[in-house]
């Protein structure tokens, strides 16, 4: 059922095609450990790898990026005190592949530092072929096994970090946090990580089934168990054999029934009602719950063996509170698949980052989809403003998107370079930088007044506010 870490660097034997994967781009960072890089592009090359080297990551353009869905990074060519921020700031460069640091056996302290800043992984220097390429198949399936869970923030990172590991323990995995958090999509992530996606994943919500049925669903029926029984029933857990069963909210289990389920999980059997023949089970059990589960032990609510059964090792989701960050990369990932034909890291104006920073989000990741869901069907103009979202109290709207921070480029090829969401960010900046003399700002941008005109026209259609209080008070 589930993989061990022998099966992980149990790798086909030479020319051996099996299902390897299209061939993937990996770039590498460094110079000083020519050995090394070599073993890097050989061992990368057998796992359906083309490499790419630079020296270090100014010369990284956009289309290598693009193209590359892993990079490495020798850290022994960055000076320690430059190593972070460095490591920081090609990590929010290279946003949609995962950075992995080679490190030295004497450095190992490292590792755990660029592990907060959002490195997927690390690998030790010096490596064999046999390591390097169970990074690469780990790697493989962390990318399967990612969809639907978004995450940026270090607590995100370290909950993705360790469950990776639980997943390849054949064990009783307890996921532990508020409703709304994203349970099942860490129970399905792990799934997919351990078992792969042809093992059955079954999940039971245990507050969602009426008592009296709950039993039967569980465990299944033959016919004639109880009136209504025509036929004989497989339940979750026979479904779910050679794979998952998440047991959703398992603290709402009744007293009698969690007794029946300790048995099953610990003999590995199940029996039928109405049945006398047990059926073996090979089932990976997760279990969830947004309750105390000690507490609700202490209050004699929950039993402490099935406590002990199922809290084998253990994950709790923070809040989307304590882990602001991810915020704004979740909004995204809605927007994109509410509204896949639009650009959804241009329609969020700064206003509404921050008004959806600045909430709590009681319902957490589940509100914050419904917020996205409202704001993509209601705003006016093309982009989401604060009142779109209808979040209470949200911050005062601000009358446009903030200026870019950024050094000022000149000329109409820059200004096309830029998309539409840039672009009018760009021309506002322009206004402000000649407090608002519009000749003089249309010659920086290497257009004419009438041909800015039009443009700022197009602004004002898109719901952009465009008032002199911000622009300045020439309108030249």
């Amino acid at each position: 059922m589930v993989k061990s870490l022998g099966q992980i660097t149990d790798f086909p034997a030479e020319g051996q095609k099996g299902g390897a994967p299209a061939p993937n781009t990996l770039l590498v960072i460094g110079t000083a450990d020519g050995s090394m890089q070599s073993l890097l592009a050989t061992g990368a090359s057998k796992e359906g790898y083309q490499t790419l080297s630079f020296s270090h990551t100014e010369q990284i353009d956009a289309d290598a990026l693009e193209a590359a869905s892993l990079l490495f990074i020798f850290v022994s060519d960055i000076p320690q005190q430059a190593l972070l921020p460095q490591v920081a700031a090609l990590i929010d460069k290279a946003r949609d592949i995962s950075v992995i640091p080679v490190v030295g056996y004497q450095d190992q302290e490292k590792a755990a530092s660029l592990l907060e800043l959002g490195c997927a992984d690390f690998l030790l220097s010096p490596f064999s072929e046999s390591q390097l390429r169970a990074l690469l198949r780990r790697q493989e399936q962390v990318r399967a096994a990612e969809e639907g869970f978004v995450t940026s923030s270090p607590v995100g990172r370290r909950l993705l970090a360790m469950a990776q590991r639980v997943a390849l323990a054949d064990a009783p995995i307890l996921i532990t946090g508020e409703t709304g958090t994203g349970k099942e999509l860490m129970a399905r992530y792990i799934h997919r990580f351990s078992s792969g996606e042809e093992a059955p994943f079954v999940a039971v919500n245990c507050a969602a089934i009426p008592e009296p049925m709950l039993e039967s669903i569980l465990f299944g029926h033959e016919r004639g168990a109880f009136t209504g029984a025509v036929t004989a029933q497989p339940g979750k857990f026979e479904l779910a054999n050679g794979g998952t069963l998440l047991l959703d909210e398992i603290g709402e289990l009744p007293l009698d029934l969690q007794a029946k389920l300790l048995r099953v999980l610990q003999e590995q059997r199940v029996e039928r009602l109405g049945g006398h023949k047990e059926k073996e089970l090979n089932v990976r059990v997760i279990a969830a719950t947004n309750r105390d589960l000690r507490r609700e032990v202490a209050e004699g609510r929950f039993r402490e063996d099935l406590l002990f059964r199922i809290d084998v090792l253990s994950l709790h989701i923070a809040p989307l509170r304590d882990r602001r960050e991810d915020v704004i990369p979740l909004a995204q990932r809605f927007i994109r698949q509410y509204a896949p034909q639009e650009a959804g890291h241009e329609l969020l104006t700064e206003s509404a980052k921050r008004a959806m920073l600045l909430h709590e989000w009681p319902g957490n990741v589940r509100e914050l989809e419904n917020a996205m869901q409202r704001a993509l069907v209601l705003r006016n103009g093309l982009f989401i403003q604060p009142h779109d979202l209808g979040l209470p109290n949200p911050e005062p709207q601000a009358p446009a998107p903030e200026p870019l921070q950024e050094a000022a480029v000149e000329g109409k090829a820059a200004l096309r370079a830029r998309g539409k969401w840039a672009e009018y960010q760009y021309i506002i900046d322009a206004i402000r930088r000649f407090n608002g003399h519009k000749a003089k700002a249309a010659k920086s941008l290497g257009i004419t007044p009438r041909a800015l005109r039009y443009r700022l026209k197009a602004m004002r259609e898109q719901g952009i506010d465009l008032n002199s209080d911000w622009l300045g008070e020439s309108q030249q």
